[in-house]
């Protein structure tokens, strides 16, 4: 039996009854029962291009009518061609769901295919199943994105998770940590003054007109000289022997009127949904993204600026396959930006603790690269290293200060707490050790001078410390501590821990060392570190110390051998904790 088509006269009868008993015209009575029906309903033409689409479905899809009407459906159901040809009503799936196919006949002939996707009949609950989804998105995306600080892990985070759920591929782009505020893009330039007023208002208006020209091209010329690393890409399954999403880590320049140079330029999400090959050639970001791009069938991108604090500090550049959906619907648009906005934040945080690692980084090295110049008696050799931004830069330091009748001071210290602020204390504490080692005292009335001078500074962080001054001439060394972890004595046979009285750390202003004296001999080293290289998280210090006493390493080689020996025997893999050593020796006299 052939369906009740959409021209017969019963149904026009009943609608001309209803219009005229509702007077109302018939033709609005009409379009309103189809836009406010509560069941989702498309129409398609003859050749399958999108014709009509009801409220419902627009709801239900997320679909805009302005993207899709007039083109063609992408990879319908193979029951939809059917159904036009024999007239049959059939079931499959429509936009990843399923759905009713019909015929649509106007007089008798077939004008169409009619869409109906029964779980739209309850629109109310749909849009709340959305919501729902959108809040879950949003809070996977806060617990998944962000949950280190170093910023390639967060901006891989990112793109893991835009793949597969919201799109095939996945690239994200970032400035350089050091570019400066006036190179992102939409930012104005420093320093640009205000246009004078002109005496003539014409030529003043001239001249701002030439002026605004001058800067929309210097912004255009930067905009494409702009250079930026691909910190992270993903990519769904791709076909076997298919190129990588994108080489990760080098540099990138975004061809000018692509998606991710308009997103950054104009700092908003922008959209190309159902591209041909041409368009999207022109609008991929670069080569690498274009050529995984068709090797994954895209047809629709996606860039969204990453934002944080009124400046653009990357970009998010997404990429669907052919058939895979309908485009990126103005929904997917919103859920994204707000995804990337708040990666955006935790990547600003992530990148501005870089900057400030890199800081502290480059002062410290920039301070340990000259230690003071012992006496030719002594042989000397240090080691430093960081721990990396897994964990964040310390404030170890070492020193060495060349001292009367053959002496010579070392010194080893760890300042509490972290970043710039330990490392700039760390300097503090150097200059001030020289000072007071300047009045040629024992090491514990120098511990002693140190503490009450720290004491007095009311920001000074507090820091361990160890001396030990070097006596060639009286073959003895001299050691005095505060709070810091014995020094190692490497002997031809053994690895010694020396006991050293232990008083408390410097900046305390509480005093009370002491000192002990061990022998000094040529074919002895003397080994000053750091906690860095013996402690472990959760592993009693008794452990840690017994693991360093049971070192077994020639004392008489090169001390460059032994410090790097040292670090191999006992430095983890990923430290947590700086790392600083210093090994010293009495050079041998020639007889």
């Amino acid at each position: 039996m052939r369906p009740e088509s959409a021209g017969d006269s019963s149904t026009d009868s009943l609608l001309t009854t209803a219009s005229a008993a509702l007077r109302v015209d018939r033709d609005a009575l009409t379009g309103a029962l189809l836009g406010q029906l509560p069941v989702a309903v498309a129409v398609l033409d003859t050749e399958l291009r999108w014709r009509y689409l009801n409220t419902t479905f627009q709801q239900v899809t997320g679909v805009s009518p302005t993207a899709i009407l007039g083109r063609a459906a992408d990879r319908p159901d193979p029951a939809v061609p059917r159904v036009l040809a024999d007239g049959r009503p059939r079931s499959g799936t429509f936009a990843g769901r399923p759905a009713d196919f019909r015929r649509l006949e106007v007089g008798g002939a077939p004008t169409g295919v009619l869409v109906v996707l029964p779980g739209g009949a309850d629109a109310h609950r749909a849009e709340l199943e959305r919501v729902r989804a959108r809040f879950a998105l949003l809070e996977a995306g806060s617990e998944r994105i962000g949950t280190t600080l170093d910023p390639d892990t967060t901006c891989a985070e990112l793109a893991a998770f835009a793949v597969p759920g919201f799109a095939t591929l996945a690239l994200v782009d970032v400035l350089p940590l050091d570019t400066p505020d006036s190179a992102a893009p939409g930012t104005a330039a420093p320093g640009t003054a205000a246009p004078r007023p002109d005496a003539d208002p014409k030529r003043g208006r001239e001249r701002d007109q030439e002026r605004d020209q001058e800067q929309e091209q210097k912004q255009e010329r930067d905009r494409s000289r702009l250079r930026l690393r691909r910190a992270a890409a993903a990519g769904g399954p791709a076909r076997p022997g298919a190129p990588p999403p994108a080489p990760v880590g080098g540099a990138v320049r975004h061809r000018p009127g692509s998606v991710a140079a308009r997103a950054l330029a104009e700092g908003r999400p922008v959209a190309a949904n159902l591209l041909s090959g041409e368009e999207l050639a022109a609008l991929v970001p670069d080569g690498a993204a274009l050529s995984a791009c068709r090797s994954a069938g895209v047809d629709c991108l996606l860039a969204v600026p990453l934002i944080a604090r009124g400046r653009p500090i990357g970009v998010l550049t997404l990429a669907r396959a052919h058939g895979s959906s309908l485009g990126f619907t103005d929904e997917d648009t919103e859920l994204l930006a707000t995804i990337a906005g708040r990666a955006a934040l935790t990547l600003d945080h992530a990148r501005r603790y870089a900057r400030s690692q890199d800081t502290a980084l480059e002062l410290q090295r920039a301070l340990l690269a000259e230690p003071g110049s012992p006496h030719p008696n002594l042989e000397l050799a240090s080691r430093y290293l960081p721990s990396g931004i897994a964990s964040v830069v310390g404030g170890d330091w070492y020193e060495t200060v060349r001292l009367p009748f053959g002496r010579t001071l070392l010194a080893m210290g760890d300042v509490m707490g972290h970043g710039v602020e330990a490392a700039v204390d760390m300097s503090n504490y150097r200059s001030t050790l020289r000072y007071v080692a300047a009045m040629d005292l024992p090491p514990h009335r120098i511990l002693r001078q140190l503490d009450a001078l720290i004491a007095e500074q009311e920001n000074a962080r507090p820091a361990t410390c160890v001396l030990a001054l070097a006596d060639p001439a009286r073959a003895r060394w001299t050691l005095a501590s505060a709070g810091h972890l014995p020094p190692a004595l490497l002997t031809p046979h053994a690895t010694e821990l020396i006991e050293v009285p232990t008083g408390p750390p410097l900046g305390t202003g509480v005093g009370g060392y002491e000192q002990t004296v061990v022998e000094l001999r040529a074919d002895h080293a003397l080994l000053l570190y750091t906690d860095g290289l013996v402690e472990r998280r959760g592993e009693d210090i008794d452990v840690s110390l017994a693991r360093l006493s049971a070192l077994r390493l020639p004392a008489d080689g090169p001390l460059d051998s032994l410090l790097d020996g040292t670090l191999a025997a006992l430095a983890p893999d990923a430290a947590e904790d700086d790392i600083a050593l210093l090994a010293a020796r009495v050079r041998h006299r020639p007889s």
